[in-house]
């Protein structure tokens, strides 16, 4: 009998333990932090020598396709003597420790919600930039998953009402009201918002299944497409005696990388975009969907124009707009 009661109260403090384990969870405060932050909680001393170093060459470097130097993160370097209080709620942290083990790792709201937590502990300083090393790549991408997802539930507070995208293409994006419809033709549409000194843009179309079939000619088929479309679409402003219309960059080619857009496998595009016949550029990023079961290509492309001005958030919010797409039933 004593056995039995035993059991029965080992099973019951489990169960509370879950239940408190649970409620911990849910109570969790909000996260905080400008889109693309990230706190770092290092020691003053490690943050100043090559560690900080390793920390900046990782989650500092420049963004592919800018036509400046952008990082990817903006750091703000904390020592763990004031790591509390609201500085924990941060959305994105990565904390680096001198300890009597050497492992690094990623938590999941840990001290606040919706957060990501990197974690980098070593006994030497060889043994936390070997940490850094090992876990960059998979921080960097837990990082910009995370502040993708909460950009798009924000974006939901105020939904564009426009069903061009329905209607054209069988896809809907989670668009925010403030980008507005500019241009309509057949298989093509140009949506935009205004921006401090310019505009945000993106662009819908589609092009034929057999599109890019080559691969020694897939950057260069793919430079001929955006040109093609920029001539027949996207003018620049009035010359006289000058033709101007949007084309990719000539100097620099464009970064091509494998992902996959809405389920479907796709080619990320990274680049500068100019002005044919006016000094005009600024960064693009495009995606070119393999649409199987439309038997097409569908490209969705953000670019922006914003002279003297940082776009990589803007850049982020296109992105993040365009991860969205969501497939209706298929033509």
């Amino acid at each position: 009998m004593r056995k039995a009661l035993i059991v029965a109260f080992a099973l019951l403090l489990g169960v509370t333990s879950c239940d408190e384990s649970k409620e911990k969870r849910n109570y969790l405060p909000g996260s905080t932090g400008a889109v693309n932050s990230l706190f770092v909680v290092v020691d003053n001393g490690l943050w100043n020598g090559a560690v900080g170093d390793r920390i900046r060459d990782h989650f500092a470097a420049s963004i592919v396709g800018m036509p400046w130097d952008e990082p990817k993160f903006s750091i703000t370097q904390i020592p763990p003597s004031v790591f509390k209080g609201t500085t924990t709620h941060a959305r994105s942290l990565l904390l680096v420790t001198q300890d009597s083990v050497a492992q690094s790792y990623i938590s999941p709201d840990a001290y606040a919600k919706p957060q990501r937590v990197a974690v980098v502990k070593g006994t030497t300083e060889a043994e936390m930039i070997a940490g850094l090393d090992a876990i960059a790549e998979e921080a960097i991408k837990s990082f910009r998953d995370n502040e993708m997802e909460e950009a798009q539930k924000r974006f939901k507070r105020s939904l564009s009402k426009t069903k061009v995208l329905q209607e054209k293409f069988g896809i809907d994006l989670t668009l925010p009201s403030i980008y507005a419809v500019g241009r309509e033709e057949d298989q093509f549409v140009w949506i935009d918002r205004p921006v401090e000194n310019g505009t945000m843009n993106l662009l819908v179309y589609t092009m034929p299944s057999n599109s890019f079939s080559q691969d020694s000619t897939f950057v260069s088929d793919i430079i001929a497409m955006r040109d093609s479309i920029g001539k027949q679409f996207i003018p620049g402003p009035d010359m006289p005696g000058k033709v101007t219309y949007m084309k990719t960059e000539q100097i620099f080619a464009p970064s091509v990388f494998p992902t996959e857009v809405g389920g479907k496998k796709a080619a990320e595009v990274r680049g500068i975009w100019e002005i044919h016949n006016y000094p005009m550029a600024g960064p693009y990023v495009t995606f070119i969907l393999n649409d199987k079961e439309n038997d097409r290509k569908l490209v969705l492309e953000g670019f922006v124009f914003a002279p003297q001005t940082e776009k990589r958030d803007y850049m982020f919010e296109l992105e993040a707009v365009i991860r969205s797409v969501r497939w209706l039933d298929s033509k």
